[in-house]
C-alpha cells in the first residue's frame, strides 16, 4: 500500500503536494499495479503549471496519472480531498505579458493556452480492475485566474476531476464528490470493444463549469444513486453546461444505465444526447429538473425511461418508423411544479411539457402529466399514448396528437385532429368515439 506521504506529501491544505503525487504515480506505473491510500480527512493541495513555449504557455503538471497497468488499481480516498491550488491560470493568456488574451472565437491558438491540471485523477489504458472510492475532488473554480476563452465556445480547456480513458478492465467508482472544476466533474472516453462493465455509485458532480459528466465513447457503464447538478452555476459557464452529455466522438456509446440518479438545475440541459453514434441508454427512477432550459434531450435511438420524473420541459425524444428504436417513457411523471426546484423556477419550453415535433412511435405508457403552471400537454403528431392521465391548468390549447391505446383521460383544452383512437379516450369528461379523428386511418 502506497501513501502520498511516502513521497513527500504533507496533506495540510497549504503545501502544494503535486510533485509528491507525480512521484507516487510513477511508482504505481512502474509496478503495473498498486493500492493508494490517502490520509483520512486530509486536504492535499494540488495543481501546478510549467512555463513553456509551443503548445502550451502554462502547461498543467500531472497529479495522479495511472497508465497501462496490467494488475489491479485501488485508490482509497478515506474521506480525503484533492483541492486545486489558488491563482492557477485557466484559459488563454499572452505568452509574453501574462495578460488574458481575448481573441475572436473560435480560438484554437494553443500557444496561449493555460490549464491548472488535465485531471486530478486520470486512469488510462489499464487492463486490470480499477477501484476509486471515498474521495473529494475540489476544482476550486472560484480561485482560478481566468484568461480569455478558448475553443469553439466558452473555455474548452482541460481541468476535469476524474478522467477515465480506454480502460479494458472493470471500473468501480464509489462515494466520489467532484465539484467546481473548470471543465467536467467526470469524463469517460471508453473503449467500445471491452467486455467488462463499470459501476458508479454515489458519484456526485456539482457546480462544474462545462459538464457534470461527459460520456464520449464506450459501453457497459452503470450509474446508481449519482447526481449531476448545478453545472455552469459557479465561476464560469461553458457550453453545453449539461448535467450529463452523452456525445459519442471517437467511438460509439452503447449499453448505459442510470438508476436513481439526479439531473438538477443545470445551466444547460439536464441530460443531452444529440450528436455522434449513441444508442441504448436506460434510465430508471431518475429525477430531471430543468430550470433554465430543457430537463432532458434524448435524441438518440433506444433510450428508455422507467419510473422517472421530469420537472421542466423535455425536447426531441427520438422518433422512428421502427418502434424498437423510438424513445419510450414508462410509468413516468411530467410536471411543471416549482416545488421540485430548489430555485422555485421550472422551464416550460415556451409551452409543451414535451416538445416532440416529429414523434413517430415515441411511446408514453402509463405516464402522468400533471401541469400546475403555464406549461401545456405535449406537442406531438404520431406519438403513442397508452393508459395515460393528462391534465393542465393553462387555458392554452394543447396538441397531444397521436395514437391512443388502453384507457387515457385528458383534462385540458386540446386539439386532437389527426389522431387515432383505438382504446378508451375521455377528454374533459366526454368519451371520444374510437377511430380516426378527422383523417384517414393510419
Amino acid at each position: 500500500m502506497l501513501r502520498p506521504e511516502d513521497f513527500g506529501a504533507r496533506g495540510d491544505g497549504v503545501t502544494n503536494d503535486t510533485a509528491a503525487f507525480t512521484r507516487l504515480s510513477a511508482e504505481v506505473n512502474r509496478r503495473g499495479r498498486g493500492t493508494i491510500s490517502l490520509g483520512a480527512g486530509r486536504t492535499y493541495l494540488v495543481g501546478a503549471q510549467a512555463r513553456t513555449a509551443g503548445e502550451w504557455s502554462w502547461a498543467p503538471q500531472p497529479i495522479l496519472e495511472l497508465r497501462n497497468l496490467a494488475g489491479p488499481l485501488t485508490i482509497l480516498g478515506n474521506g480525503a480531498r484533492l483541492r486545486c491550488a489558488p491563482a492557477l491560470r485557466f484559459g488563454a493568456f499572452e505568452p509574453h505579458t501574462g495578460a488574458p488574451s481575448h481573441r475572436p472565437m473560435p480560438n484554437t491558438n494553443r500557444s496561449e493556452l493555460a490549464s491548472p491540471y488535465r485531471a486530478m485523477i486520470l486512469v488510462e489504458q489499464c487492463r486490470g480492475p480499477v477501484e476509486i472510492r471515498d474521495v473529494e475532488l475540489d476544482g476550486r473554480a472560484t480561485g482560478l485566474r481566468v484568461g480569455g476563452k478558448f475553443g469553439d465556445v466558452g473555455w474548452q480547456v482541460p481541468a476535469t476531476g476524474l478522467l477515465l480513458i480506454g480502460n479494458l478492465g472493470s471500473e468501480r467508482v464509489e462515494n466520489v464528490y467532484s465539484h467546481h472544476h473548470g471543465q467536467d466533474g467526470a469524463m469517460i472516453i471508453g473503449n467500445p470493444r471491452r467486455i467488462a462493465r463499470s459501476r458508479f455509485s454515489h458519484l456526485t458532480c456539482r457546480y462544474n463549469c462545462r459538464q457534470g459528466l461527459s460520456l464520449t465513447g464506450g459501453r457497459g457503464y452503470d450509474f446508481e444513486d449519482c447526481e449531476f447538478s448545478h453545472t455552469g452555476r459557479s465561476a464560469l459557464s461553458s457550453p453545453p453546461s449539461a448535467g450529463v452529455d452523452i456525445e459519442a466522438e471517437g467511438a460509439p456509446v452503447r449499453d448505459i444505465s442510470f438508476t436513481r440518479c439526479k439531473f438538477i438545475d443545470n445551466e444547460g440541459v439536464g441530460m443531452v444526447a444529440d450528436s455522434g453514434d449513441g444508442a441504448n441508454v436506460r434510465f430508471a427512477d431518475c429525477l430531471f429538473v430543468g430550470t433554465r432550459t430543457w430537463s432532458a434531450w434524448p435524441n438518440k435511438p433506444g433510450f428508455r425511461f422507467q419510473g422517472c420524473t421530469f420537472a421542466g420541459s423535455v425536447v426531441h425524444p427520438f422518433p422512428s418508423s421502427d418502434p424498437a428504436l423510438a424513445c419510450r417513457f414508462t410509468n413516468c411523471r411530467f410536471t411543471d411544479d416549482p416545488k421540485l426546484s430548489s430555485s422555485g423556477k421550472i422551464y416550460d419550453g415556451g409551452g409543451p411539457i414535451v416538445n416532440l415535433a416529429e414523434s413517430d412511435n415515441v411511446l408514453f405508457d402509463a405516464c402522468t402529466f400533471n401541469l400546475v403552471g403555464s406549461a401545456i400537454l405535449p406537442w406531438s403528431w404520431k406519438a403513442i399514448y397508452r393508459n395515460c392521465t393528462m391534465r393542465q391548468r393553462s387555458s392554452k390549447p394543447a396538441t397531444p396528437k397521436g395514437k391512443f391505446l388502453g384507457r387515457t383521460t385528458i383534462d385540458a383544452p386540446v386539439d386532437l385532429y389527426g389522431s387515432m383512437v383505438i382504446g378508451t379516450l375521455i377528454v374533459n369528461g366526454r368519451l371520444i368515439l374510437p377511430g380516426p379523428q378527422g383523417v384517414a386511418p393510419w
